[in-house]
């Protein structure tokens, strides 16, 4: 089931003394966090939360730093009331009208299971983050490192529920 909430950053820092916070952003750059007028935070503690439990945050401002984002939230007025929001992930509404259509979040993708030439490779289990292009750590009984470029992954269509992929020689980590 696809989650109603996605991890989309991670409060790192205070900025300045009028309530403005430092966003590490977790998505392809830092500009996709600027479109979003309202982010939500989960109970404190780490905990899922369902959707009755997540606590909007109006966006007042928000702009790109570097690599990461400055926000100023609605109600966050001060130093002290931006820094107990110190640690805190970020989360965005799936269905947020912000989201451009054919979007694929890394969410919907761990688990996934992966086919090649109509064999069984394993399932999606971690995706890293490259300069080139993301990494996908697939495992069953090998393991194989696939980057998600086209020559690889020739069509990503979720609908399917699973990925059809093209390997050549040295994907396979765990290879004699």
């Amino acid at each position: 089931m696809k989650e109603t909430y996605l991890e989309t950053g991670k409060i790192v820092s205070t900025h300045g003394i009028k309530g403005e916070v430092k966003i590490l952003p977790w998505a392809d750059s830092p500009e996709f966090l600027t479109r979003f007028k309202t982010f939500y935070l989960a109970p404190a503690g780490g905990a899922r939360a369902d959707a009755g439990q997540m606590r909007p945050l109006a966006v007042e401002s928000c702009r790109v730093q570097k690599t990461c984002v400055l926000a100023k939230f609605q109600g966050i007025d001060t130093v002290e009331e931006a820094a107990a929001l110190r640690e805190r992930v970020l989360h965005i509404a799936r269905d947020d009208p912000h989201i451009p259509a054919g979007t694929v979040f890394q969410a919907d993708l761990i688990g996934l299971p992966v086919f090649a030439n109509g064999e069984a490779l394993g399932t999606i289990r971690e995706i890293l983050s490259m300069p080139s292009s993301d990494v996908w750590v697939v495992r069953g009984a090998h393991e194989y490192m696939i980057p998600n470029v086209r020559a690889f992954v020739p069509e990503l269509d979720l609908s399917l529920g699973r990925v059809d992929v093209n390997l050549i020689e040295g994907m396979q980590t765990d290879a004699d």
